[in-house]
């Protein structure tokens, strides 16, 4: 009888170490089970990091390509304005100042009957073209006369009584604004036009009057419109 009591005691006890060990187990399963699943869990999110800073790679790239161009485009602007600024410029379009001379021509107050020669007492349009030439050959940057700027359509010749400049009636005194180099401007000035000019203020009583300025400011000249010239294609 007492050895059925030990029979269902060890039976008893067996059972709660299987039961023990079974717990065990599991939670050892369990901890292996979470253990190994933490690699994989860490190798998809390195790998989806991956994926993450490719794109932003290639999207940092293709901003980078929209920059260059972008920049490109305002570096193409830029010199476009800056050579149409020139070209205006060049063309006397836009209004200057800076330093320069002025000169000034004016008829004489002697001119009356019985003198010898009439023409010699009044400023004739070769006067002013003569002087005009010399002083872009002195280097003048921009040029007006009596307020009309000169361009490379300006006519200077005589109409009557009055000289026309720029289709304007223009009357003495006649005032030649250069701007330049004061000097420079000066000395393309000691020609044959100059000299004669001078003597005929001697004999005749012409003004012939040079200052030097120290900011001139003249206006732009005015727009051509052309109706029969044409921008000449390229390959032709």
């Amino acid at each position: 009888m007492r050895w059925r009591t030990d029979v269902k005691h060890l039976v008893t006890v067996a059972s709660i170490l299987i039961g023990f060990l079974f717990v065990v187990l599991l939670k050892t399963q369990g901890v292996l089970g979470n253990q190994a699943a933490q690699p994989e869990v860490a190798i998809s999110n390195l790998v989806q990091t991956e994926q993450d800073n490719q794109q932003l790679a290639n999207e940092n790239e293709k901003l980078r390509q929209e920059l260059i161009k972008y920049t490109e485009g305002l570096n193409a602007s830029s010199l476009a304005e800056q050579q149409l600024a020139e070209a205006r410029i060049n063309a006397a379009l836009v209004p200057v100042s800076g330093p320069g001379i002025r000169i000034t021509l004016d008829d004489s107050n002697m001119r009356g009957p019985g003198v010898e020669d009439p023409q010699n007492y009044v400023i004739h349009e070769e006067y002013i073209r003569y002087l005009v030439n010399y002083l872009w050959n002195g280097g003048a940057e921009a040029i007006a006369v009596n307020g009309q700027r000169l361009t490379s359509t300006t006519e200077v010749f005589c109409s009557g009584a009055f000289i026309q400049i720029n289709g304007t009636r223009q009357m003495p005194p006649y005032k030649i604004e250069a701007i330049g180099d004061s000097r420079k401007l000066e000395s393309a000035l000691d020609f044959y036009m100059w000299e004669m000019l001078g003597n005929f203020q001697r004999q005749y009583g012409i003004t012939r009057n040079l200052e030097v300025v120290n900011n001139l400011k003249l206006p732009a000249g005015s727009l051509k419109q052309f109706r029969f010239a044409e921008p000449l294609k390229e390959g032709t």
